[in-house]
């Protein structure tokens, strides 16, 4: 398996990032160009390609956001992975959590799913993250509403599972 980086998304990746958003968007609200431009020029938020370091080709992004609000508190707003089923996204995952808890030194990371989407779900679960609760119907879309189930890490947790 392909070993990962994360580096920060240019104005020239954001075509890759609005076609893998329009791919996977029966499981992310879409954006438009200029809110991911916005999201790149932010101090508040890390806007990030998950590139395979073997050719240096982008397999997904992820958004990091409340680096300058409150840096005990991070959301992970969102993460894409296009070649699904290779493990890209939970390496991508556990380099968040790197990122969050020993970098920022942060003290919850936080992120919503919407709850029909198992197979993320399933991965944050079995990478320690616990659920909170539910958002019922927050989200209207053309087929009706759907819920989003919060999820979050805690620091002591994150030290837990890696070791120390």
């Amino acid at each position: 398996m392909d070993e990962i980086l994360l580096r920060d998304t240019t104005e020239a990746d954001l075509e890759f990032v609005i076609q893998a958003e329009t791919q996977s968007q029966q499981f992310v609200t879409l954006q438009s160009r200029e809110a991911h431009l916005a999201a790149i020029n932010s101090d508040n938020v890390a806007h990030l390609i998950i590139e395979r370091q073997s050719d240096a080709q982008p397999v997904g992004y992820t958004i990091i956001a409340g680096l300058a609000e409150s840096p005990s508190t991070i959301e992970l707003r969102r993460i894409v992975v296009t070649a699904s089923g290779q493990g890209y996204g939970r390496k991508a995952l556990r380099m968040i959590k790197r990122f969050a808890f020993e970098r920022l030194d942060a003290h919850r990371l936080w992120l919503d799913v919407k709850e029909h989407n198992a197979r993320a779900h399933k991965l944050y679960e079995s990478e320690g993250f616990i659920v909170e609760g539910k958002l019922r119907d927050c989200i209207k879309t053309e087929n009706g509403y759907e819920s989003l189930l919060l999820m979050s890490m805690l620091k002591p947790e994150y030290l837990a599972r890696r070791g120390g």
